[in-house]
């Protein structure tokens, strides 16, 4: 556990792959909240690793819409801070070193396996559904030889070794005590073949240099904190404390798409939809404010309350577009 005297540090971290949509600004919201109610540092970080997916014109956008929302950062890509810098991309040699010390510490194993082989493998139970089918563990097993011989036809990824037999648990801000058991996810990938370093690996790395002691991100990432706790473990470092807010669905419980009308922040912007009126209807979904009124984020600091935070996903309302406009009235 932190230490209470700890100064207190969040952050939100997108991924510029293309605009935010109500979900991802709903998360920066209650996580600007978390941080501003206590009087905390907020840290803005770009997570850019994967550059064919990611854009710098997203990554304007980002900040941009961001800012219209009503959210500020006191560290970030734009304004600079000690902890910089705070893209991904600029970070690589950080990653290097954490991935040379767990790879001293014998933590870390080449992987052969193909997609195809991977999705072959059907008796490998299921894990994480933001990670995939938990990996079976085949190259774990494989002697010193046998990696030698296969790295000479094909270039690996590297897994963290998952403890076989350690349980994992947490007291999570919005969804309460969690636990998983032993090898939850299975062994996971930490750098692609392609060279690319994993999530995993850098978001630990990072939420570590840069001092931050509170997490409150997407609900979807809940089944993916034993792997960032076993790397903090691994990496010698405290975990933060960690919130998981609820996801936002469509009215037909599906993944927020172009079907349910204009869920990104710049399309409700080009249909009149004012900040204060998103804020308030977003702090009215999620459990912060009792009614859709419209407000600012400073206005909802005095009365933020993570205990209030509803812990299962909301659906838009069949009507919400029309109910969003009648609320900005």
């Amino acid at each position: 556990m932190l230490p209470d005297s700890t100064p207190i540090r969040g952050r939100f971290a997108p991924t510029p792959s293309g605009r935010l949509h109500l979900g991802n600004a709903a998360t920066a919201l209650l996580a600007w909240l978390q941080i501003r109610a206590r009087g905390g540092t907020m840290v803005l970080r770009m997570e850019d690793l994967d550059k064919p997916r990611c854009k710098p014109e997203a990554a304007d956008a980002i900040l941009d819409e961001l800012r219209w929302l009503g959210l500020d950062w006191d560290e970030g890509p734009d304004i600079g801070g000690a902890a910089g810098p705070y893209a991904q991309s600029e970070r690589l040699s950080r990653y290097e070193a954490a991935l040379a010390a767990l790879d001293a510490k014998g933590l870390l194993y080449p992987c052969f396996c193909s997609r195809a082989d991977l999705l072959s493998a059907s008796s490998a139970p299921h894990g994480l559904s933001s990670e995939g089918p938990a990996y079976a563990g085949a190259c774990r097993r494989l002697t010193r030889a046998e990696r030698e011989e296969r790295a000479a036809r094909k270039t690996p990824s590297q897994r963290f070794a998952l403890p076989p037999d350690r349980p994992w648990a947490f007291d999570d801000g919005i969804a309460g005590h969690v636990a998983f058991p032993p090898g939850a996810g299975g062994d996971f990938v930490i750098k692609r073949a392609d060279g690319i370093v994993g999530y995993q690996l850098a978001v630990v790395v990072d939420d570590i240099a840069m001092g931050v002691t509170d997490v409150l991100r997407g609900w979807d990432l809940l089944d993916s904190t034993p792997r960032q706790l076993a790397l903090y473990e691994a990496l010698g470092a405290k975990p933060p404390r960690f919130a998981h807010a609820p996801l936002l669905l469509g009215s037909d419980g599906g993944r927020l798409s172009k079907r349910h009308g204009s869920v990104t922040l710049s399309g409700l912007r080009d249909h009149g939809v004012g900040p204060r009126t998103l804020v308030g209807y977003l702090a009215w979904l999620v459990g912060v404010a009792d009614r859709p009124e419209p407000a600012s984020p400073q206005e909802l600091i005095p009365r933020f309350d993570l205990a209030r935070v509803v812990r299962e996903a909301v659906r838009l309302p069949g009507d919400w577009m029309a109910s969003l406009r009648e609320s900005q009235s």
